[in-house]
This record gives C-alpha cells, structure tokens and sequence, in this order.
C-alpha cells in the first residue's frame, strides 16, 4: 500500500513539473529529461510513471482538468445561500482563468488546447474535461433561469463555455485587459436573463373554429 501512495504522489509531482515547464517553455519543452530534472527525479523514475511523453501529458492535462474543476466546485459549495445566478457567476470566472493568479494555469491550458488539435488522445481527455463543465453550467443555468423559457440551458452553457475559453485566449495575448474580460463575461450573463421570451405560435387559419 505504501508503494502505490508513493507511485500516486510522484504522478503527480512530474505533472505539476510538466506544467511548469510547458508554461515556461511551450509543450515542446517539456521533454522528458528535462521533466525529470525539475520534478528531482530520475528519469527511471518518470518512465515507470509514464510509459511515453504522450502518456505523461495526457496525465498532466487531466491533472490541470482536475484543478479547475476543483475550484468551480469549491466556489459552488463555499456560500451554499448564494444565489443559482451568483454561483453561475462565479463558476464561469473560475473557468475563465481571468485573474492574475491564473495567468500561468492559462498558459498551460491553451498550450495543451493547441496540441489537442493534434493529439487524439489530448483531445479525449479535453472532451470529456468540457463535458463535465457543460454539465454543471447548464445545470446552474437551469436553476437560474427560474421560469424564463426563453432559455435552452445547454445551448446557453456551450455558449458560456465557449465566451470563457476566448476571453482566456484575449486576455493570454494582450487584447484585452482582464478587467475589461470580465465585463465582458458580467454582460453576457446579465443579459441572459433579459432575452425575450419567444414569440407567439401564429394561429393555423386552416383550423376550424
């Protein structure tokens, strides 16, 4: 039993060097020497870990994974009176990656959101990363929403998901300011619940009396 807590927490000690070398260096650099040199391990040490680099990064993305949705959950149960609305808005700022904090986290995500592009297995685990958000945002929005039907909450979270991941992208290069980020996120959940309800059926005038 020992072995394998140690086998865990070694996984994991070279996926946190992963992402501090990928966000120093892009993907390309984290090389699995260099993996090996930052986590202070031996490289036998991060190939009984990891059979291949691909492997290891699969590992280290779905560690990131783990971390964002970690938060998201933490920020949902911290206030259990707030509002569906104020827990929406905080869950879309926590995966947004806006502030200065998670400048790093953000680099790293996008890194790997890129080489999924590329990476049939990155992008399994980005899916099925995106799935588990979607499902608690459209969750959220459904709360939220009250009787407004108007809304298709998972048509609105795939969109909500969507605006976080440009607004990462926006802010990571310098287009936008993170502050005027989250305005941008602040309005396009204000604006949810004023979309207009949809228009009337137009009455069959084949139908008889």
């Amino acid at each position: 039993m020992p072995r394998q807590v140690d086998h865990v927490s070694r996984r994991r000690l070279i996926a946190e060097a992963v992402c501090d070398l990928v966000d120093e260096r892009g993907l390309e650099g984290a090389t699995l020497r260099d993996v090996a040199a930052r986590a202070q391990v031996s490289m036998g040490a991060v190939q009984r870990c990891f059979r291949t680099k691909e492997e290891m990064l699969v590992f280290a993305l779905g560690h990131i994974s783990d971390r964002i949705n970690e938060r998201v959950q933490a920020r949902l149960v911290r206030s259990p009176a707030q509002s569906p609305r104020t827990a929406l808005g905080h869950a879309a700022t926590e995966i947004s990656l806006l502030r200065e904090e998670h400048r790093a986290e953000a680099r790293v995500w996008l890194a790997f959101v890129a080489q999924a592009a590329v990476s049939e297995a990155l992008a399994t685990t980005l899916k099925a990363n995106y799935a588990t958000l979607q499902e608690a945002l459209t969750r959220l929005i459904k709360e939220a929403a009250e009787d407004s039907a108007s809304l298709d909450p998972q048509n609105e979270a795939r969109a909500l998901l969507a605006l976080a991941d440009g607004l990462t992208t926006h802010v990571l290069i310098g287009h936008l300011p993170p502050q005027e980020a989250q305005a941008v996120l602040h309005t396009h959940l204000t604006a949810l619940w004023a979309a207009p309800a949809p228009p009337p059926e137009a009455p069959n005038e084949n139908a008889g009396p």
